[in-house]
């Protein structure tokens, strides 16, 4: 994922600036529906308060979906960060009860043998 911030275009047209040059095109006359298909009901037009909902709606899907993704990459750099702190600390720990068991194993053995 880039780290470039998107540009918003600059000019977005408005909703009845849309609407409005739809309405202005040549409507092509629609096929007949198959004789069998039961009629497609017609929504409702929508109230401004409506289309501002679920243009809010859809804003914030957006929002969530590239806070996920970016909360997740950082979390992900955050964790490897760690990790290589880690290492070296994890690496002397290791060291540390290998020597241990290796002394251990070896005097065990010892003890184990009869005198010569």
């Amino acid at each position: 994922m880039s780290d470039v911030p998107r540009v918003p275009p600059r000019y977005v047209p408005v909703l009845t600036e849309v609407v409005g040059a739809a309405a202005r095109v040549e409507p092509v006359p629609p096929a007949p529906p198959p004789p069998a298909a039961p009629p497609v009901p017609v929504a409702p037009p929508l109230d401004a308060q409506t289309l501002e909902d679920q243009l809010l709606h859809r804003v914030m899907q957006r929002v969530d979906l590239a806070l996920e993704q970016q909360l997740h990459d950082a979390v992900a750099s955050m964790v490897l960060q760690h990790t290589h702190a880690l290492v070296p600390r994890l690496r002397e720990e290791i060291e540390f009860v290998v020597r241990q068991a290796v002394a251990e194993a070896v005097a065990a053995e010892l003890a184990q043998r009869p005198p010569a």
